[in-house]
């Protein structure tokens, strides 16, 4: 069961995610829609995009969980499904991460070229081949083949300033951050019999642990810890548990009138943002920092952009609208996967636009016709049946 909101919203969020991430090569560009530096009380438009995926990422868990339910598959099957995906995000967005400090003087191969490979290696592996057109008999050696140019690139790899460090978790990268809340999010929830309650005390948890790491930084020295701290700072999953209550409060009010369905959600998503206002001056609005405002401002407005778009297109059925972004809702890793190959072909052959083309609303045009490229792209690779999957 595919829930329209949920993959337009899904779709509508990858779509901003590549656009505010290609603004690093436009200058000129208005402060509201850039992220805010570390030491800024202050949230920009790009600020509000991944929680908002975070988010997502919660109203998706219970009706895939439902769905496996429904074909009677055991509790320890889902639980291995959940755990293999949430490993592979981690695994991808570990490569990803120190792609970012590469020190390329020490590598035996250039910057973009260990991207590319890292890149492609990613579609090796976790493409859907069995939808693919590519022959049953060539799925393992392909993949086998991807796992060894990653083995390969973790051998070869140097970083740090000088080259003296090997690959580190650091913040773990965007699809890192998606993997530990969704693996921590949904295994809770399963364990749980899907409980209401429970995921109200686990948000609660991740409230305090959020609040206390503003206040007072418990973020440990030691590596091996450090490597946990997005569950133990607990912004990062507090997002994806909102969206899983969200829609758990959504169901259980099914029964009700439909106006008091969306005056509930949209009074609670007005009360976050209150929230996060009003707790402001104790610890600031900050996406860098994960501060408590910047959790309950961004959560508040995911909750209300879920209730308009489930106005639209599932009681209203307006969704040819979204059409041409339909993929990036269905086939969001393979979306999301492109631009590391583009960005490193562009710099390695030199690629450039006139300045002009790059500067303010004209750059920011191009940037977003940029992004809906990459979801066209994606509708195509998904038509010929080349899709990746977790």
């Amino acid at each position: 069961m595919r829930i329209a909101s949920i993959d337009i919203c899904r779709a509508l969020t990858m779509v901003l995610m590549i656009w505010v991430n290609d603004f690093w090569t436009l200058t000129n560009i208005p402060k509201w829609l850039t992220h805010a530096k570390a030491n800024e009380d202050y949230m920009g438009f790009s600020d509000i995009i991944f929680p908002l995926f975070l988010f997502i990422v919660g109203l998706s868990i219970p009706y895939a969980i439902k769905n496996r339910v429904l074909k009677n598959e055991k509790t320890v099957l889902i639980a291995k499904h959940i755990l293999i995906r949430a490993l592979s995000l981690l695994f991808i967005g570990f490569f990803m991460v120190n792609y970012e400090s590469i020190h390329e003087e020490s590598m035996l191969i250039g910057k973009y070229t260990w991207c590319l490979l890292m890149a492609f290696a990613v579609v090796l592996i976790w493409m859907h081949w069995k939808k693919s057109p590519v022959s049953k008999k060539w799925h393992i050696y392909l993949q086998v083949f991807g796992f060894t140019i990653l083995l390969f690139l973790a051998v070869i790899y140097k970083g740090g300033s000088l080259g003296e460090n090997w690959m580190k978790p650091h913040w773990w990268g965007i699809l890192g951050l998606i993997g530990w809340a969704y693996g921590v999010n949904a295994l809770v929830y399963l364990y749980s019999k899907r409980s209401l309650p429970i995921m109200i005390v686990l948000l609660f948890i991740f409230n305090i642990l959020c609040i206390v790491n503003s206040i007072y930084g418990i973020t440990s020295e030691n590596e091996f810890i450090r490597a946990f701290s997005p569950i133990y700072t607990g912004t990062v999953p507090a997002f994806t548990t909102a969206g899983i209550i969200v829609i758990l409060l959504f169901q259980k009010l099914s029964g009700s009138a439909i106006k008091w369905r969306y005056i509930s959600l949209i009074t609670l998503g007005i009360v976050q943002i209150i929230y996060g206002l009003a707790t402001r001056p104790y610890w600031g609005i900050s996406k860098i920092q994960g501060t408590p405002s910047w959790l309950a401002i961004c959560t508040g407005i995911g909750i209300l952009l879920f209730v308009l778009l489930y106005y639209i297109t599932d009681v209203k059925k307006q969704v040819h609208w979204a059409k041409i972004i339909a993929p990036a809702g269905t086939a969001t890793l393979t979306c999301y996967m492109i631009p590391y190959f583009i960005y490193p072909i562009r710099n390695m052959i030199d690629i450039r636009l006139p300045d002009y083309l790059n500067t303010s609303i004209i750059g920011l045009f191009l940037s977003f016709v940029f992004a809906l490229l990459v979801v066209i792209f994606t509708g195509l690779a998904q038509q010929k049946r080349f899709t990746l999957k977790l």
